[in-house]
């Protein structure tokens, strides 16, 4: 029995998906933080209004019951100032302050493992900042040694210029010199 409990447990699992967990599973195969649970649930109720609400009307029903009921049924004397409303409400106090405090402890628990995941993150954050940081200034310090648009029509321009300067200057060379003779005509025979 113990084993197919062991072996429904998967490991490879994130620990909210398991079934189980190994360290918090006690022989009966039960999680020995259910108590906490459980007091967790007594401390969230007992701070709703409706809590109160059902604490007053108890508080009330009872001191109607052992005032205005017949003298046989009372079971609480008012003329002792309700001792046993006194100790029952006592005894809900009593019980009630541990499992508040137990509450809060695993609560701070809670609080203090989300810290120090919030920590993390904001670490890994910061890294990944820094280092996209880095890349930014890397970039730009690429892209001022590239050519911009502005500086490539510029060059384009003077080249051009120059083009045409020089194909004005060859064609006025063309035009200055005699034209050559033809070789074909001198190379003939004359009959």
């Amino acid at each position: 029995m113990a084993r197919n409990n062991r072996a429904d447990l998967r490991l490879d699992a994130p620990k909210g998906l398991r079934t189980g967990n190994l360290v918090g599973l006690g022989r009966t195969g039960h999680s020995r933080d259910s108590f906490g649970r459980f007091t967790e649930a007594i401390a969230r109720g007992m701070g709703t209004p409706w809590f109160l609400l059902g604490l007053t009307l108890f508080a009330v029903a009872w001191i109607s019951w052992n005032t205005l009921a017949p003298e046989a049924w009372r079971f609480d004397s008012v003329a002792l100032g309700f001792i046993a409303l006194t100790l029952v409400l006592s005894m809900q106090a009593s019980y009630a302050a541990p499992m508040i405090l137990l509450a809060q402890n695993r609560q701070d628990d809670r609080d203090r493992v989300q810290f120090e995941q919030d920590r993390q993150r904001a670490e890994r954050t910061l890294a990944d900042t820094e280092y996209l940081a880095r890349e930014v200034v890397a970039l730009r310090i690429a892209i001022k040694d590239m050519a911009s648009k502005d500086f490539i029509r510029a060059e384009l321009r003077t080249l051009l210029e120059h083009l045409d300067e020089r194909s004005r200057a060859d064609e006025r060379n063309h035009v200055d010199e005699p034209p050559a003779p033809n070789s074909t005509t001198e190379s003939r025979p004359t009959a």
